[in-house]
């Protein structure tokens, strides 16, 4: 192997480099990257378009005169810009899609200078296939606690205050950038594409301590639009259940509170209904669309509880979830901040 190309075999490996510079276009780098990574690209989305496109329609020699000239120009920035204050001993890890020209010009530049620049063998392909192997693997021995409880609930109010109190937990719903259900969009916050989710998640498990019990709320294979790895369902399903069995006023109030925002964005919310129109009637949705209309929320809230999200879930939980049959139940008839605290102790002083 040449001294200037790293070969990786773990993840772990990584962290032998002081940074790992990603020199791949900005927006292939929002798609995934390496977790704590700079983004330093040698061609940015428009330049990549330009040689790409002349790399086919022209020839490879018209394109790499092209790119020649944008690389050298973006290398000359980032050092002016990122590693003009590094150490002499510093030593950086290049990588691109796949271990190519791209990562190659801006190592040789950087070992011209005098740094320890090592290049990715088979780049950022290399990464995501030892992503991909460890979320196989990962979650297999993990001691999973299951939060149940149909939609309104307060799981994810919970799970955060269990973790509050020095339990580790894995939220899932807060990686995803999504609440779970069909009217589960955040404002504002779109969903990360599916590699960054998986991205992110193998960083929250890579940091527990396996011989300690690890919190999640129960969760369909899909979270919004993003698929979880089969071994992480698997194992959730297998884990130990835990029911908060909240009264249904409380659970009506509590997503009149969490779910404000929908009040205030009549128009969104019934766009999102839209999405239920294959699994209602078009009588159905009017009337709800009414209810949007006049601000009815209270109505709004239980006619979904009671004619889809609950028949949804039951169903659900008793197909999937083994535990369920004989959970540790946790009766509640109070969502408020407060009384989710209450509940996270109680939780963590039966379940520990």
């Amino acid at each position: 192997m040449k001294h200037d190309i790293a070969s990786i075999e773990h993840l772990s490996d990584l962290s032998s480099f002081e940074e790992i510079v990603d020199v791949r276009s900005p927006a292939e780098f929002a798609e995934d990257h390496v977790p704590g990574s700079r983004n330093c690209p040698v061609l940015d989305d428009r330049q990549r378009c330009e040689v790409g496109t002349l790399y086919k329609q022209v020839s490879a020699f018209a394109a790499r005169k092209v790119g020649a000239a944008y690389v050298a120009e973006n290398i000359a920035q980032h050092l002016r810009q990122h590693f003009a204050e590094r150490p002499r001993d510093w030593r950086p890890l290049v990588l691109c899609w796949r271990g190519g020209q791209r990562s190659a010009s801006l190592t040789h530049v950087l070992r011209q200078v005098g740094w320890d620049a090592q290049q990715l063998a088979g780049g950022y392909r290399t990464y995501r296939r030892l992503v991909v192997a460890a979320l196989n693997e990962l979650p297999l021995g993990l001691r999973l606690k299951v939060v149940c409880g149909p939609t309104g609930s307060g799981k994810s109010r919970v799970l955060q205050a269990i973790g509050h109190l020095g339990e580790q937990v894995l939220d899932l719903e807060e990686i995803a950038c999504h609440k779970g259900s069909v009217l589960g969009s955040l404002p504002d916050s779109p969903q990360p594409a599916q590699k960054m989710f998986e991205s992110r998640l193998l960083v929250a498990l890579q940091r527990f301590d396996r011989e300690r019990p690890v919190y999640v709320e129960a969760e369909s294979r899909k979270i919004g639009t993003l698929h979880l790895p089969a071994a992480l369902i698997e194992t959730m399903r297998a884990g130990c259940c835990i029911n908060i069995d909240a009264a249904f006023a409380a659970r009506v109030d509590y997503l009149l509170r969490d779910y404000a925002y929908f009040l205030r964005a009549p128009e969104w919310l019934n766009e999102r209904l839209s999405s239920l129109r294959h699994l209602r009637s078009a009588e159905t949705i009017a009337r709800w669309r009414e209810q949007v209309r006049d601000g009815d929320w209270r109505a709004l809230v239980g006619e979904l509880l009671e004619q889809h999200y609950d028949p949804l879930y039951f169903r659900s939980q008793n197909r999937n979830y083994v535990g369920f049959a004989a959970p540790q139940n946790f009766p509640t008839d109070d969502l408020s901040p407060s009384a989710i605290d209450a509940l996270a102790r109680q939780i963590c002083a039966r379940s520990t």
